[in-house]
């Protein structure tokens, strides 16, 4: 049911003032209103107007701002009124019926370790082990436990098993006329974009517009363009508007500048009151032991040490992820995401709800190393990196992680991909089709991990640029259709599903502007 734009609005504003209201922002804004009551330049008979202008002259205006816009941009249109609440999480039944099925399989398998290796699921470390870490919280990575027993939850190709098998039930076999021609991997009836909608979409990435990683545009001298861009980068973070930041971006960030603007764009500025919040979460990982640590533990190990580019961050990934793993406030995006957070209590708690502790729903861990060593190069104090991280994944990550409609979720994301392929690409998808290497069996990992550990790091960051620029995971898709095109006339000549992934191994050579501008521009339509 959708609600006519009036009143949409109005539950938009009363939402986003009832959450604004508990934040520090609200009791910031209310101290500096009293302050300036001191002010001569403040009158009583224009009271209002007053205080309204010296919050807009002293910056405090901005600031908040920038919290709507940020909520805005992270919790979705509110539903109908009469909407039960599970909508809001997921508008479709049965891909609210299949997310709840993929999680108690995963807490099967977390309690299944838990009984074979007899260990709690979590439980108090004895004080000698609490100092012991703490001592060593900077240096996690020179520790070797054995860790050959704990194996990892599932790997992406057992979530793809889990999508392959989705079906709408309100569909009889070969019901769905429009949908019957899709021969892809993906069954379900989602709307996902064609190439024209694509373009309007991306239309800054257009062959006509100034772009950072592109080196030989036609249009534009790129050193003209970046110094330009560099100024006006410079300008976007002095008056410190988040709406203006995730425009500038679309045509990618400089290096010395992304930092700064993906900060503001999150609306992430560690204050006091994070930097306290991430020493909460440090102590709570020094005082309690979870199953998941081991689970972190073993997954950074496997990707980091792996990792020529990684390896050198492994340390902050252990604080990170660890960290992660202990923030309830994360529990919020779960009004908003398909999935649910399972419970487990402290061993001999069962059911005090203090001793409760609530698990990611992704024991993937492996995903989120992926996605948090990227932000190491940006970010080197331990605290704003985690709240960049923690941001990024209630903004974008956790959707590649759950099953559902929404487009930028890694459903549509593959579907999405299925019929790029599909439509621009026919030959070569009906010739991997055949020889039994359906394209999403080598694409989906890329997705699911936003392309992290497969691209080059600068290359990745100037996808993530578009990934924030755009509030939509969409391109991750569109990128993946694009390396298959770029590398069609080789892709053709393979018989077997290992030839095609081997003719796809190694990514770390493209350059993904010049893919993207040519498979959404000047591919013909």
């Amino acid at each position: 049911a959708m609600l006519d734009p009036d009143s949409g609005l109005s539950l938009t504003i009363a939402r986003i003032v009832q959450r604004l209201k508990g934040s520090s922002l609200h009791s910031q804004l209310e101290r500096q209103a009293r302050v300036s009551l001191h002010k001569p330049e403040i009158k009583l008979e224009s009271l209002k107007e007053d205080i309204k202008d010296f919050l807009k002259t002293s910056g405090w205006e901005k600031k908040l701002q920038n919290a709507v816009y940020s909520e805005l941009n992270v919790f979705p249109s509110p539903c109908h009124p009469a909407a039960p609440p599970e909508h809001m999480k997921e508008p479709l039944a049965y891909m609210r019926k299949a997310q709840g099925s993929w999680e108690k399989r995963i807490l099967k398998s977390l309690n299944s370790m838990c009984t074979e290796l007899s260990i709690p699921l979590a439980q108090k470390r004895p004080v000698n082990e609490q100092k012991e870490l703490l001592n060593k919280w900077n240096e996690m990575g020179t520790d070797e436990p054995d860790l050959s027993l704990f194996r990892p939850v599932y790997a992406p190709k057992d979530f793809l098993e889990v999508l392959m098998n989705l079906r709408n039930p309100n569909y009889e076999n070969g019901e769905q006329p429009s949908f019957r021609n899709h021969l892809g991997l993906i069954q379900v009836p989602l709307k996902v974009k064609e190439i024209p909608e694509l373009k309007e979409d991306f239309s800054e990435l257009g062959l006509n517009i100034g772009q950072l990683g592109i080196d030989d545009s036609a249009q534009v001298p790129p050193e003209f363009f970046e110094n330009e861009h560099v100024r006006v980068g410079q300008k976007v973070l002095a008056e410190q508007d988040s709406a203006a930041a995730q425009q500038y971006v679309r045509q990618g960030c400089p290096t010395a500048l992304r930092a700064d603007l993906w900060a503001l764009i999150l609306n992430i500025s560690n204050q006091p009151e994070d930097i306290l919040y991430y020493e909460q979460l440090k102590s709570n990982v020094i005082q309690h032991d979870l199953l998941v640590d081991s689970l972190i533990y073993k997954d950074v190990k496997l990707t980091a040490s792996n990792d020529d580019y990684y390896f050198v961050f492994e340390d902050y990934l252990y604080q990170v992820l660890l960290c992660f793993s202990r923030d309830t406030s994360v529990l919020e995006h779960f009004t908003y995401s398909s999935a649910t957070p399972p419970k487990s209590y402290i061993r001999g708690k069962l059911g005090m709800e203090e001793y409760a502790v609530f698990y990611p729903p992704n024991v993937n861990y492996n995903s989120f190393i992926l996605s948090v060593a990227p932000l190491c190069f940006l970010y080197h104090e331990p605290s704003k990196l985690y709240q960049i991280f923690r941001e990024m994944y209630v903004r974008f990550f956790f959707r590649l992680h759950s099953i559902s409609s929404h487009p930028s979720g890694i459903v549509s994301l593959c579907l999405l991909f299925e019929t790029l392929l599909q439509t621009h690409l026919p030959q070569l998808f009906y010739h991997l089709r055949e020889i039994g290497a359906q394209p999403l069996r080598i694409s989906f990992k890329w997705m699911v991990r936003a392309f992290s550990g497969y691209l080059a790091t600068d290359q990745l960051l100037l996808l993530w640029d578009r990934i924030l620029g755009y509030n939509s995971l969409e391109i991750l898709a569109v990128l993946a259709a694009a390396v298959f095109a770029f590398r069609a006339v080789n892709l053709m000549e393979v018989t077997s599903l290992a030839a095609a992934e081997a003719v796809l191994a190694d990514l770390s050579t493209l350059k993904v502007m010049p893919l993207l501008q040519i498979f959404l521009f000047a591919t013909v339509t």
